[in-house]
């Protein structure tokens, strides 16, 4: 599970942070904590089906274009890396690599490859795949893909070459920090996707409407069926390498199905149901789980999740938006005024039950040791103070209407945009629209599709003025790069600069650049630290939660062991 993405949530994949330890208080809820140091998964029994909620259809099947979490949660299980994170240890160790060597100035990485991997039809995996890989499509500019942005050194690319048929040299232009993390990359077919490439189709290729016989990866599964609206079927892949200490081929389960379901409330009535057997929990859940315990449910507390909530103005001057609103959005003036009538604490107590914490700053304090108390500025809710910094911005409601106006008579007014049926970001968003209303602005609430929501954020003409939307969090910051720095894909406010278009996002991206290539592990915190902080100061993202996370499972499965990123050693669960 890895790579870098939207919760849009975009994932960006592949992050392990630091956990605080803290519980939620969950009424009648008895939760229970995994202790890594204690947890080795055993030898389990072969077959049974897992089944399990998928939030929404994917929009494509092919993990180069994925950039939302409904395609990754789909497909992420196809695929492989070079390189996996370990959940227990947070430590990086081999996947379709065996072993790897690096040169003393840290540049010249040299990587064996397995020799018993197969793609799942079969073919063999080989190091033309991998250079396939990272040269024909991660750094191939006709391709949109996110991945690019976490595999590239102050904007250039690594060389990639093939020495035989199972070793892969990278030179990289200097050092690279998150190298091995960034190695997590997915692996593709050469003798599937060379074509398309060399045709030109590449960024349709894989869509939704390809059979699912053609999406071959050397992950444990494979897709079977792809029904939309309705679920998505995988089976073991047959040709997956890995082996239990017996000997024996995983994964142990023999099938796995994901239920499509978008409406959070329906989700939680199929597993009330038990038909599906695990649930991601919202607060407002609780109280009906704990009627369940008795039906041998365990409720796990996972600890504060590294994921942000967050509104987010507007101000790519290409988008299609007014001209004058434009000048609102990049006014920082106006993005601060905004953030103190942000009601977080009181968000945090009504939208998510007291099971989340207020947030001000790019990171949760899940992400030690980038994460420090008192670092960062913080916006207290005072709407009386957000009202005073309109005012003094040239904002007044001069014709009377309880609508403030800019000076060239403009009504203070704009549509705010989320994701359709996530109920949190949309009792949120009728917060915001309340609190807004009483220092003079007007707020057209508009929930839509998540698909539609993500193409207006991430593909021309941006039609959008502000969306309350969310990312995932990182261990490491540079696989937030596509975010932070002003020429990356999910830069949202002003995506895919050319150059930086204000002298502090000029200063964030130098920061996030020597950060990248700095080995010493306490510089580089304190450069995360500072462009952290920066865009604190500038509020081009407004924070506002972030939640803790719960997971509901029934009783029936071994070696479960559940984190914020997933699921360890995932391929050895199994059905006592």
């Amino acid at each position: 599970m890895g790579a870098v993405l939207l919760a849009f949530v975009l994932v960006f994949l592949a992050f392990l942070p630091f956990h605080l330890t803290g519980s939620p208080e969950g009424g009648s809820v008895s939760f229970k904590k995994l202790d890594p140091e204690s947890f080795s998964p055993t030898a389990g029994t072969e077959g049974g089906t897992l089944y399990f909620i998928l939030n929404g259809d994917p929009k494509t099947l092919n993990p180069a274009l994925a950039q939302e979490t409904t395609s990754t949660a789909v497909i992420g299980d196809l695929f492989s890396g070079l390189t996996r994170l370990n959940l227990k240890t947070m430590e990086v160790k081999p996947d379709l690599a065996l072993r790897w060597e690096v040169s003393e100035d840290g540049r010249v990485w040299t990587f064996y490859l397995r020799r018993d991997v197969r793609w799942s039809d079969g073919t063999p995996f080989t190091a033309d795949d991998v250079v396939f890989t990272f040269n024909e499509i991660y750094y191939n500019d006709s391709i949109p893909t996110p991945t690019r942005d976490i595999l590239t050194v102050k904007g250039k690319k690594i060389k990639v070459e093939k020495i035989d048929r199972y070793t892969v040299r990278f030179t990289l232009p200097e050092p690279f920090a998150p190298f091995l993390n960034a190695l997590s990359a997915e692996i593709l077919p050469k003798h599937k996707l060379e074509k398309f490439v060399r045709e030109g189709t590449f960024n349709t290729a894989w869509n939704v409407n390809t059979d699912p016989s053609e999406i071959v990866g050397t992950g444990p599964w494979v897709i079977k069926e792809y029904v939309k609206g309705q679920r998505v079927v995988y089976l073991r892949n047959p040709y997956y390498y890995r082996k239990d200490e017996e000997g024996r081929r995983l994964p142990y389960l023999k099938r796995k199905v994901g239920v499509i379901v978008s409406d959070p409330d329906t989700a939680l009535l199929k597993f009330s149901n038990g038909e599906v057997d695990y649930l991601g929990l919202r607060p407002q859940d609780l109280q009906h789980i704990a009627k369940l315990e008795g039906k041998e449910v365990e409720v796990y507390d996972l600890g504060p999740t590294p994921s942000t909530t967050f509104l987010v103005f507007n101000q790519n001057p290409n988008a299609k938006i007014p001209p004058y609103k434009l000048r609102w959005f990049q006014n920082r003036i106006f993005r601060i005024a905004i953030s103190h009538a942000v009601d977080r604490e009181g968000i945090c107590y009504l939208v998510y039950n007291g099971l989340a914490e207020p947030l001000y700053t790019p990171i949760t304090p899940a992400n030690r040791p980038y994460y420090v108390e008192g670092y960062y500025p913080k916006f207290e809710y005072n709407l009386e103070k957000a009202r005073k910094l309109l005012e003094s911005i040239g904002f007044r409601d001069r014709d009377g209407d309880g609508i403030l106006e800019d000076p060239e008579g403009h009504d203070l007014k704009f549509t705010l945009i989320t994701n359709a049926g996530n109920k949190e970001r949309e009792t949120i968003g009728n917060i915001l629209k309340e609190d807004l209303k009483k220092i003079g602005v007007e707020v057209h609430f508009q929930p839509i599709d998540f698909n539609n929501l993500v193409s207006r954020l991430t593909a021309p003409p941006y039609e959008w003025e502000a969306v309350i939307i969310g990312l995932t969090g990182s261990l490491d910051p540079h696989f937030g790069r596509n975010v932070w720095h002003s020429s990356g894909l999910l830069h949202m406010w002003h995506p895919r600069q050319e150059s930086p278009s204000t002298p502090w996002e000029a200063e964030v991206d130098r920061l996030i650049d020597r950060g990248a290539v700095e080995l010493d592990f306490k510089k580089r915190v304190e450069l995360y630290r500072k462009a952290f902080r920066i865009i604190t100061e500038q509020q081009p993202m407004i924070f506002i939660a972030t939640p803790k996370s719960m997971l509901a499972v029934y009783r029936k499965f071994g070696n479960l062991f559940p984190t914020v990123w997933g699921w360890y050693e995932e391929e050895m669960l199994f059905v006592k």
